[in-house]
């Protein structure tokens, strides 16, 4: 960021304190002073301090500072106020606001990550992105990928800090801390990369961040956006990833969206034709008439793909015990699930129950 920036807001605060105002960076480095002969200094100790208490007003070396609005967990630049004692406490504070608000105004501007930000989170209009993109010199059609991480139970701030760890480069990978739990990952595609390496990748940050922070992950993965105006859509792409995963497959804790199947279509129908569905296909009895021994028979019957003899040795049964179970099966409900078509029927049926089931989980 231009110190510049700093310094044309730094000039017109100095008139009205006889204060000394400046702004360090995360190194220590004043940047910027309304006493220009203090540029260039380094202040080691104030970083520490800063560093443990981002959010408050700390008092070093008989200055009082306040780190300035972070993606990180690590402030980027500090405000500082000569003295420690109240007034300085007020000053400190205001030119807080007004640094923060020219910081943010310059990234606005000037930084490709909130820019990215700004795309992703629909709060850019479509043709704005062209001229923010020609002005940024930012390439619009290379192709690249939305991986959304979400932080399940207890969140660390420092998760985002160890993931630009991992991508360094910030002219062609961006990682964006959305909000307390997720932080999305904006990878370029290189020639050569495909889903199967995006995976492999996700399992990467999922290791990374268990072994160095001890969180536990979900990984959303989207299709390839091959242009700028598309990473929206495949943010969302992530999104759902993410939460049809929570329904169906709820083993898993990396999911991506080209391959959620008809579990995406399901998701996405209104519940009251769902509703309408299980009771058309459950003329005779309802699906909840059918015990947990019967519905792992039949999940089981599903993974060994409709074969009773490789089913019954999976299950330790008697070829005739589970012929029999599927006969029952027939009577409760009404489907041969020895035929494709029914199969397949209450296959999907399952499904819809399961995400009837999340959805009024969600709603209690």
């Amino acid at each position: 960021m231009s110190s510049r920036t700093f310094q044309s807001v730094i000039i017109q605060m100095k008139e009205a304190t006889d204060r000394v105002i400046g702004v360090i960076d995360a190194e220590g480095n004043v940047v910027s002073c309304s006493d220009t002969a203090m540029i260039g200094e380094k202040w080691p100790d104030a970083v520490v301090r800063l560093n443990n208490a981002p959010d408050t007003v700390v008092v070093a070396e008989k200055r009082t500072m306040k780190a300035l609005m972070s993606w990180g967990v690590y402030f980027d630049y500090a405000v500082f106020v000569e003295g420690d004692d109240e007034v300085a406490k007020s000053v400190c504070l205001m030119a807080h606001v007004a640094l923060s608000g020219a910081k943010a105004y310059y990234e606005e501007k000037h930084d490709k990550g909130t820019f990215v930000k700004n795309i992703i989170t629909d709060n850019i209009l479509s043709g704005d992105i062209y001229i923010r993109a020609k002005e940024l010199h930012f390439t619009t059609d290379l192709p690249r990928s939305v991986l959304l991480i979400r932080q399940v139970g207890r969140a660390d701030v420092a998760a985002v800090d160890v993931l630009q760890g991992m991508f360094p480069d910030k002219q062609q990978d961006f990682v964006l801390s959305i909000n307390e739990n997720d932080i999305a990952v904006i990878k370029q595609m290189t020639p050569g990369l495909d889903t199967a390496d995006l995976v492999k990748l996700a399992q990467t940050i999922e290791e990374t961040l268990k072994t160095e922070l001890f969180i536990k992950t979900v990984i959303g993965i989207s299709t390839v956006a091959n242009h700028l105006r598309e990473l929206s859509d495949a943010y969302k792409e992530a999104q759902t990833a993410i939460e049809v995963g929570k329904v169906f497959d709820t083993e898993k804790s990396i999911m991506t969206y080209e391959n959620l199947g008809i579990g995406r279509l399901i998701y996405q129908l209104p519940t009251t034709l769902c509703e309408i569905f299980l009771s058309e296909v459950f003329k005779k009895n309802s699906i909840d008439s059918l015990d947990q021994e019967t519905l792992f028979t039949i999940n089981k019957f599903f993974e060994n793909n409709l074969n009773v003899s490789e089913t019954s040795r999976k299950l330790f049964v008697h070829r005739n015990t589970l012929v029999y179970r599927l006969e029952k099966i027939k009577k409760l409900t009404g489907l041969d699930l020895r035929e494709f078509d029914h199969a397949i029927i209450f296959k999907v049926a399952l499904m819809v129950k399961k995400y009837l089931s999340s959805r009024e989980n969600r709603l209690i």
